[in-house]
């Protein structure tokens, strides 16, 4: 393929075709497996044959240049691993480092990737050129239209375009992915083109202790996150200089890089601002680029603050964070007291996003979080302190990405406890989610409210104040506090008796961190399907948990202003509700008429009723 024709699949269209839309709403992948072949990949999970079939062949003839394979899970320069390694090879060598990214559309609609994140990645890449650029290291963008032609589309550039002697990427962790890889090393082979896939991701996927360390004497992941996260501490503790490595920064090219007929164009590659299907209009776009600034500066500084200013009521909501105001606290800053506040959503007491194994170097060393700790420092992991409480939620992150891999059926549409599977939900059956009896097919009658209620959720309107603030956070910031995903998604897959799955897609189509890992996780947790689950008999009470999580209701206030002149249960009664009316005004679970007159929507269902239907349905699966 000539460079022509390459550029003629660069992603530099800011609008969309009919015809890519077309396309790409005609797209419908199988999203649920069968029980049989995710079992099968649980026999011979494809991690292992990846990290087998990796290798640096070598080649017989003169090659003229290494490329780095930069994902959605990597986007920065700094302490990226793939990228430092791909630059010493390329320095080895003596042949320029190019840099790729790659779009895959039917990619992020099989993985339900969103307008939100989509649109994080592209300002993401638009600094990361610039910053590359500075380095003469060209970023060079393709557009591949079908997710089948990914391997060879990559294996045609390498070979073709660049003439290249190796590729170098981070892992990608899911199973669609790592399928990819392993086609893309075979095909590599023949070529005799190096392919070197590393454990590292950064922004959003932080991982610190990669898959396959953390496990059982036997070799096999953990199911249960207490004996996980105490391995994984002691791995973490024992090679701090390995998993903590702060990567160097990749060497620049030499200038002559600019001039060549084979490098010099790809310094022309414009990174898109959009991709057709995945737009954002103007309004939600300005909102994400406050609410969500791009760059590693950003992000740093995001980190510094959570690390050493107190937490401020203004920052509550879809506001920068970056804003002005911030006043340092040491003995009160925000992760001093993460400990006791962490579960708080009328707080400013979360991290947000940042590269994990900064994080960790920035427990040991808060001024400096690319200083590498001295060899007697150690990790604090525990329960008692607000950094080692915050270190284990880290901890989270790197065991459900030991679940994906060990139990790669999670990431197919699979529940991890299969004796779940056949739970009868309310509403419309997924394809292929459970064997559905004609006489167990619902009613159109219950079909319409089980959809009306779904779609209420979705949009904060279920009458249950925490849901639905939770839900116009999701909606308006494209992110919510982990103890509101939670507190919303078992009210969906409780109260509300709705398939998780259904859940687990609106949260990725919409949050601007979405894992799959992560949120696979929480919401197979929510539904008591998957590791370590949330037994089926603990169902959350979104009220008494609104009390606990929002005990000031300034969470609630804020997302839901048709409640906002409650002050407390019973204490103060807006002008427009009469002052002699008997109804308790609890701003946490408001009467019928209080909410009837404060134009909130009254509950859709019942905590009590919906509960005993879950009960019922979990204790005997395949039953209504």
């Amino acid at each position: 393929m000539s460079l022509n024709a390459m550029k003629r699949k660069l992603s530099n269209a800011a609008a969309a075709s009919p015809s890519k839309k077309q396309c790409l709403a005609a797209f419908r992948p199988n999203k649920i497996a069968t029980p049989e072949a995710a079992a099968a990949v649980d026999a011979n999970p494809p991690l292992p044959l990846l990290l087998k079939a990796v290798q640096d062949v070598g080649s017989k003839s003169p090659r003229d240049s290494v490329v780095f394979w930069m994902r959605m899970g990597d986007l920065r320069i700094s302490d990226n691993r793939g990228l430092s390694l791909a630059s010493t090879r390329a320095r080895k060598d003596g042949v320029p480092l190019v840099a790729l990214f790659l779009f895959s559309p039917q990619d992020y609609i099989a993985h339900d990737r969103g307008a939100r994140r989509i649109d994080f990645t592209l300002r993401n890449l638009a600094l990361i050129r610039q910053d590359l650029a500075k380095l003469n290291i060209p970023l060079h963008t393709i557009t591949e239209s079908s997710r089948r032609a990914v391997p060879q589309t990559i294996a045609s550039f390498l070979q073709d375009e660049m003439n290249a002697s190796a590729v170098y990427a981070n892992i990608e962790y899911e199973v669609d992915e790592l399928r990819r890889d392993i086609s893309i090393c075979e095909i590599l082979k023949a070529k005799e083109i190096s392919s070197i896939f590393v454990h590292d991701k950064c922004r959003f996927h932080s991982r610190i202790v990669e898959p396959g360390v953390a496990v059982k004497k036997d070799n096999t992941s953990y199911a249960v996150y207490t004996p996980y996260q105490k391995v994984w501490l002691s791995q973490l503790n024992g090679n701090i200089p390995h998993f903590l490595e702060n990567c160097p920064k990749p060497h620049p090219n030499e200038d002559s890089v600019r001039k060549s007929t084979r490098f010099g164009p790809l310094f022309d590659t414009a990174v898109p601002e959009s991709l057709p299907g995945f737009e954002l209009d103007k309004a939600n776009r300005a909102k994400m680029e406050q609410v969500w600034p791009a760059g590693e500066s950003a992000a740093l500084q995001v980190l510094q603050r959570f690390l050493s200013t107190k937490a401020r009521s203004c920052q509550l909501g879809a506001v920068d964070p970056l804003a002005d105001g911030a006043v340092e606290g040491k003995g009160r800053n925000r992760i001093t007291v993460y400990d006791a506040e962490r579960d708080r959503a009328d707080r400013d007491t979360t991290s947000r996003v940042i590269s994990a194994r900064a994080c960790v170097r920035a427990t040991l060393s808060p001024d400096d979080p690319d200083k590498m700790p001295g060899p007697k420092v150690k990790v604090d992991g525990g329960r008692t302190t607000g950094v080692g409480r915050w270190v284990q939620e880290l901890a989270w992150r790197d065991f459900y990405v030991s679940v994906l891999t060990g139990f790669p059926r999670v990431s197919m549409g699979r529940p991890f406890l299969e004796k779940y599977a056949d739970v009868v939900w309310e509403g419309p059956s997924l394809e292929g989610a459970y064997k559905e009896k004609d006489e167990d097919a619902p009613a159109p009658a219950d079909l319409k409210t089980a959809e009306e209620n779904i779609e209420k959720w979705k949009a904060g309107k279920t009458g249950v104040p925490i849901v639905d603030a939770a839900m116009r956070c999701v909606n308006e910031m494209g992110w919510v506090h982990n103890r509101m995903r939670m507190i919303s998604a078992m009210f969906l897959v409780k109260d509300l008796m709705v398939d998780w799955r259904v859940g687990e897609k609106y949260f990725m189509e919409n949050l601007i961190d979405g894992d799959l890992a992560s949120n696979n996780g929480g919401w197979q947790w929510s539904a008591s399907t998957g590791v370590d689950p949330c037994p089926y008999f603990r169902i959350f009470n979104p009220y008494t948990q609104s009390q606990k999580a929002d005990p000031t209701g300034d969470f609630i206030r804020h997302w839901v202003p048709e409640l906002g002149g409650i002050r407390g249960p019973g204490k103060y009664c807006p002008l427009h509700v009469s002052r002699h009316s008997h109804d308790p005004l609890d701003l946490h679970n408001p009467s019928a008429s209080a909410a009837d007159k404060l134009g909130y929507p009254r509950p859709v269902i019942k905590h009590e009723e919906g509960r005993e239907r879950a009960l019922r349905r979990f204790k005997n699966p395949g039953s209504v």
